[in-house]
């Protein structure tokens, strides 16, 4: 690539402060490659093909001084009938088949020059979809719902992946244009408002992306390439990208110049990696090492985040590199969300028959992590998970709601609504006072009622495979896929109405005021109380009261001391022989934050008496040392 044009990432389209726009692509399937300018940007003259120049390795640039921002293109690869658009195209106005838009990375003018990042411990969570968090579904409305967020004690928004993909609606999973911020929510430039916004409201904003797969319909790269695949591995998606056999290297540039633009173009504060069980490198170089270095260069000195989302449980994905690891910062821990999903519910079809939800699960969950480390996993018939000896606890994210899990039941409820108020607020605060990193779904922080569905846009003939694949998938779930007559009717991904009901609604907010309530409260808990704020597994025990109830003592290497007791069933005096209930020396125990408070909406505590040790049913409570009362 000539060192004359100034470019930021290694492919695509970029303007030149000169004139004119420099043009960059790989393929080596073919011979000649040019530009074909179909509507020029403001200032340019009349539009001409623009050939470009065959490097080494299969690339081909140019400049090409027709074309600026705004400019729409294809390539014309030989003597295709077929123009292209390019597979790292900036912007995609018309939809993932036509042309791509010439964008100016520079013209929006940044305010967050004071922000520094944000580093993974002592951030709670939150994942949004753009288009069903507000009616509109933009990015400049959901830029007027920050301060809510805020305001609950929200400190980084995950949003669910944007990249370019067809149709009029959709989770964004099956992107295509992976440089491309979809049309459907707005213009690049509202991408960074967006993110300029949160800064300002002291919000990290980190981007789900997939580098697992390409969606199935609008993907060009084969036009290109046939090496951007290979069948070396293969996916439920058919042959994996091609990460580590012949002709990888470009492709290993392509998604890793792609982790470092939303950083570098966009300020994003880091990425959440999609489904990495599916991502295959043999190289000794992991293309997650790699992707995690390029985030942090392009951050320049900002903290930044990365989380993977991995089924497979590999700790070496948070290892340090010096240890052998990919050094990501964090990952969704499945676990977790499974047996306080079964210990709420009482629901263990499919793949929650994994798990009992007992007390110890839900302890062991909080002390170590993963509950699978390299047990044999009877359901899988393999051995599940790797040891997390000696990794920190905010290494993992915990969640009691994600995308998947709500939509992972016929009417896609929210966990408020399949199991009782006070089950739901204990587990509640069991999340967010954990030492992990706690996450919530949107719409959680004010028990949203709206359902998240599954919902994708597809053209007629693929749109009935999706629809069928997501049938059959929901009737693993006995439940769901038992006597058709008493069986739930399924809602169709391609059905608009479906993406419609998946909005949020706003309204719930004011009318569930008892749960806003309740999450501000316990992440102040979290935030200010420093046993909670230090996030130190380690200095958590604990022990089962009853079939359904346990307590978790965190005790400070300073002797200092909380008592979270959780008790999922009935009223219970519990055994007082337990040692984790002995107050600290000179100490007794008070009541310092419990579930059923009226004003969570809860029928109240009676008096705490830690002599006598009676739970409440279906409750929380956090208890704190303080002194004796003098007789």
């Amino acid at each position: 690539m000539s060192q004359s044009y100034q470019r930021r990432q290694p492919i695509g389209a970029e303007p030149q402060a000169a004139g004119g726009a420099h043009f960059r692509v790989w393929a080596p399937r073919r011979r000649r490659v040019a530009v074909v300018v179909e509507q020029a940007g403001a200032g340019c003259g009349d539009a001409t093909p623009g050939p470009l120049v065959a490097e080494e390795g299969g690339y081909f640039s140019g400049l090409v001084r027709d074309a600026g921002p705004g400019s729409l293109y294809r390539f014309r690869l030989d003597d295709d009938e077929l123009l292209y658009p390019d597979p790292a195209s900036r912007f995609q106005p018309l939809g993932c088949h036509g042309p791509s838009e010439v964008i100016d990375p520079t013209s929006y003018h940044w305010h967050d020059q004071q922000w520094t990042g944000r580093e993974l411990r002592g951030q709670v969570i939150y994942e949004m979809h753009v288009g069903t968090f507000t009616p509109e579904g933009t990015w400049t409305a959901a830029i007027a719902r920050l301060p809510l967020l805020v305001e609950v004690g929200v400190t980084v928004l995950e949003v669910m992946p944007v990249a370019e993909f067809p149709g009029r609606f959709g989770w964004g999973y099956d992107g295509v244009d992976l440089f491309a911020p979809t049309r459907l929510y707005g213009r690049p430039d509202d991408v960074r408002r967006f993110v300029d916004a949160a800064h300002g409201h002291g919000l990290g904003v980190i981007l789900d992306v997939v580098y697992n797969h390409l969606g199935p319909r609008g993907n060009y790269t084969g036009a290109f390439s046939e090496h951007y695949v290979s069948d070396k591995h293969g996916t439920p998606w058919g042959c994996a990208i091609n990460f580590d056999d012949e002709h990888s290297y470009p492709v290993r540039e392509f998604f890793t110049a792609n982790a470092g633009y939303w950083i570098d173009e966009f300020h994003f504060d880091g990425l959440r990696l999609d489904a990495v069980q599916e991502i295959y490198d043999d190289s000794s170089d992991h293309i997650m090492a790699a992707v995690q270095r390029q985030v942090r260069s392009a951050a320049r000195g900002r903290q930044t985040i990365v989380v993977a989302e991995d089924d497979r449980q590999r700790t070496f994905l948070v290892k340090p590199a010096a240890a052998g690891g990919c050094a990501l910062d964090g990952a969704w821990n499945d676990d977790f969300h499974h047996a306080v999903r079964v210990a709420a519910t009482g629901r263990n079809e499919f793949y929650y028959g994994d798990y009992a939800g007992t007390p110890q699960e839900l302890v062991s969950a909080v002390k170590h992590g993963y509950l699978f480390q390299g047990q044999y996993n009877m359901r899988q018939k393999a051995p599940r998970g790797t040891p997390t000896w000696g990794i920190d606890a905010a290494h993992f994210v915990i969640f009691t709601q994600n995308h998947d899990q709500v939509a992972n039941s016929a009417q896609g409820l929210r966990s408020r609504q399949l199991t009782s108020p006070g089950r739901h607020r204990a587990i509640t605060a069991l999340l967010l006072l954990a030492p992990q990193t706690p996450m919530l779904f949107q719409g959680q922080e004010f028990d949203s009622c709206s359902p998240f569905l599954f919902f994708a846009d597809h053209e007629p003939d693929l749109a009935e495979q999706v629809r069928a694949g997501r049938h059959e998938w929901l009737r693993c779930f006995p439940s769901i896929g038992g006597e058709r007559e008493h069986s739930p009717k399924l809602h169709d991904p391609a059905d608009e109405g479906t993406f419609e009901r998946s909005k949020l609604d706003w309204a719930e907010r004011d009318a569930h005021a008892e749960a806003v309530a309740l999450c501000r409260d316990l992440i102040r808990l979290r935030r200010e109380d420093p046993i909670f704020r230090a996030q130190r597994a380690d200095w958590v025990d604990g022990a089962v009261l009853g079939a359904e109830a346990f307590v978790l003592r965190y005790q400070s290497d300073t002797g200092d001391a909380r008592l979270v007791v959780v008790n999922l069933g009935r009223d219970l005096d519990a055994e007082q022989a337990e040692p984790l209930l002995a107050a600290p020396d000179g100490k007794d125990w008070t009541l310092l934050w419990a579930s059923e408070a009226p004003c969570y909406g809860g029928s109240g505590v009676a008096h705490f008496d830690a002599r006598q040790w009676r739970l409440p049913g279906h409750a929380t409570l956090v208890l704190a040392p303080s002194p004796v009362a003098s007789p």
